[in-house]
């Protein structure tokens, strides 16, 4: 199974005369990984981006990016080549939750405090560029189970609707593994409000992966976690109605579709 593909095999032009590689699908919440020759300078619509010394790099696209985009590039010898990219608009499903408990859905004021805390702590968890290439690697799937959530669907919850949802849901008895789908370095272990027990990994390049509502967590701050090595156990912590991992995907603060790096299941 490969988890993800070249957009030449995708159906996207590769001009001959063309340094660059790109690896991923050309959709909304997607994040492509791409290759030039090293000390390459890259732009995607003229903001540049992180080029590691190998001259590797990665970009993504939010939920709502519009078809349209640009990436340009400068060769160590100056040549300047560019690719127009076109995505793919994706539909998104509209997703109702019942059952919460109220105070998960609009939580009362003694909490709100806590909450800007707990946003606080995962920023700084999500925040820099690490040396890691892990995000270069092929990612695995982090628990066993069927898909019980999708990425970008319109949540509502209690009949109110709320901020879509930007994980991968995987719904399994508690206790089932939950392991690192690809290499990386603890920057979060801590139990929250909203998502219960939670992990953030760093996989390197500014991508991190977090897992939201576990039973229980089995890493500390600092710990580096190889693929497929337990970091805890699903569970039905934080705002839950039942056992599940959500897993998320972020390139910073931008929230892309774990699903899109891994094969169909």
């Amino acid at each position: 199974m490969v988890a993800f593909c070249l957009l030449s095999a995708a159906g996207v032009a590769n001009p001959s005369n063309d340094a660059l590689i790109l690896n991923g699908p050309l959709t909304q919440g997607s994040l492509l990984r791409g290759q030039l020759p090293p000390g390459s300078k890259v732009f995607l619509n003229n903001q540049s981006l992180n080029v590691n010394p190998q001259g590797k790099f990665v970009f993504g696209f939010e939920r709502d990016a519009g078809p349209n985009h640009q990436l340009h590039w400068i060769l160590p010898d100056g040549t300047r080549q560019q690719r127009a990219l076109e995505l793919s608009q994706r539909q998104y499903d509209i997703q109702r939750i019942d059952g919460l408990q109220q105070n998960m859905v609009s939580p009362p004021e003694e909490v709100l405090t806590r909450i800007r805390e707990d946003g606080i702590k995962v920023a700084r968890a999500r925040s820099g560029v690490s040396e890691l290439d892990a995000v270069f690697t092929r990612f695995i799937w982090p628990a066993d189970g069927p898909i019980t959530g999708v990425y970008g669907s319109q949540r509502i919850l209690n009949g109110e609707p709320r901020r879509p949802h930007f994980g991968v849901d995987v719904g399994s008895p508690t206790g089932t593994p939950v392991v690192a789908p690809a290499t990386g370095v603890v920057t979060l272990a801590d139990d929250l409000y909203f998502s219960g027990n939670t992990v953030v990994l760093d996989h390197g390049m500014g991508v991190f992966s977090t897992f939201l509502h576990l039973n229980e967590f089995s890493v500390k701050v600092g710990d580096r976690l190889e693929q497929g090595q337990q970091l805890g156990t699903i569970g039905a912590t934080g705002r839950a109605t039942g056992p599940h991992l959500d897993w998320r995907i972020n390139l910073g603060t931008m929230r892309l579709d774990p699903a899109l790096l891994l094969p169909p299941r």
